[in-house]
């Protein structure tokens, strides 16, 4: 017995679609599919891990930077360009 798990989504006409490749080919097959609902992907209230990221990355990662410190350059003029105009207004 072999075990698959994967996301998926169910679009506006309510099916599942399911397209699992086993490896078999013409033998006859027992499934059971077994379904969770996820929170919705608009929730901000989700964990980070929930989200499939591992516990602690961003503590590890955010504000790594050991070495020199880093210094904006100095910044150029901003361009001033033309006016646009569109239409009537073009003449």
């Amino acid at each position: 017995m072999e075990s698959i798990k994967w996301k998926s989504h169910v679009g506006d006409d309510g099916v599942l679609q399911l397209q699992v490749p086993v490896g078999f080919k013409n033998e006859d097959l027992e499934v059971m599919v077994i379904f969770q609902r996820l929170e919705s992907r608009n929730n901000n209230s989700a964990t980070l891990e929930s989200k499939g990221w591992q516990p602690g990355f961003f503590e590890e990662v955010i504000g790594s930077w050991e070495g020199e410190p880093l210094e904006r350059p100095e910044q150029l003029p901003y361009e001033i360009r033309e006016k646009l105009t569109f239409g009537e207004d073009a003449s």
